[in-house]
């Protein structure tokens, strides 16, 4: 048995959205929710972002201001900072190349979406690692922590 994610739709409804959004160029964005990095997280929200990569349709990178912001946020009790999402647009489900060639081992899910599908994916350390994904129920709205 594999590693398990637990996703949300509405969160699998915004990553197909988004990859039909900015086709032919890769879409991306952050995973929120909570978990720790290795264990089995729960994925409430996927918040996109820029793609500021200067080859958009052929490489993603997600705006620093975006990431940089969820991880203060999170510092502060805001959502985790799962991992992260983007498309191939014209490709597969499973890592690139290019992808592997950012793998840092940080144990971040990635999810990639592509001709309606979506995978998750854990940044192992020794190359991406596929999760099985576990649909979930949305949070009501009185458990999501407001400030």
């Amino acid at each position: 048995m594999g590693m398990v994610v637990e996703v949300t739709s509405g969160v699998m409804a915004t990553l197909r959205r988004e990859a039909d959004r900015a086709a032919p160029q890769e879409c991306c964005g952050l995973l929120l929710g909570c978990g720790e990095p290795g264990g089995i997280g729960r994925i409430d929200t996927a918040m996109p972002a820029a793609n500021v990569s200067d080859q958009p349709r052929l490489r993603f990178e997600i705006d620093p201001v975006v990431l940089l912001a969820a991880h203060k946020a999170a510092r502060e009790d805001g959502p985790k900072v799962l991992g992260y999402y983007h498309s191939h647009p014209l490709g597969h489900l499973v890592p690139s190349a290019t992808d592997c060639e950012h793998s840092t081992g940080d144990l971040r899910i990635w999810a990639i979406i592509a001709g309606g599908q979506v995978a998750f994916w854990r940044d192992s350390g020794k190359g991406f690692v596929e999760l099985t994904c576990r649909m979930v129920e949305e949070c009501p709205a009185d458990h999501i922590k407001t400030k």
